[in-house]
């Protein structure tokens, strides 16, 4: 059964960087779509980056357009999300998740394996 820990996590200044990753365990990714997603608190929680399965169509937040980008490496089952430029409103907790379909969306109710989530803490 497919697996995902994220990592990368930490606190950062506002423009700042940080690279999130998100490996995979118990199956390969190379069948999935990947997306990463993101909740603060008392917030709902909403997509932010996915990648589909052939590597070649990507959709993005308007928030984090030009900012944040996906990546995804099947060889090593790993995917990335590398985060530039960061504000405190993109402080939340992250996940990456997997949809069989393999189409890329921001709509999490396609996706059916989640990791556990990091932390992002952007403050000065």
């Amino acid at each position: 059964q497919l697996q995902l820990v994220e990592s990368g996590g930490g606190l950062v200044k506002p423009g700042g960087s940080l690279r999130l990753s998100c490996v995979a365990s118990g199956g390969n990714l190379n069948s999935y779509a990947i997306g990463w997603f993101r909740q603060a608190p008392g917030k709902e929680r909403e997509g932010v980056a996915s990648i589909n399965r052939h590597n070649n169509k990507f959709d993005y937040a308007d928030s984090v357009k030009g900012r944040l980008s996906i990546f995804r490496d099947d060889a090593n089952n790993v995917a990335s999300l590398q985060m530039n430029g960061l504000k405190p409103e993109d402080t939340a907790v992250y996940f990456c998740a997997t949809d069989p379909s393999g189409i890329a969306t921001l709509n999490a109710r396609y996706y059916d394996v989640w990791g556990q989530g990091t932390q992002v803490t952007v403050s000065s």
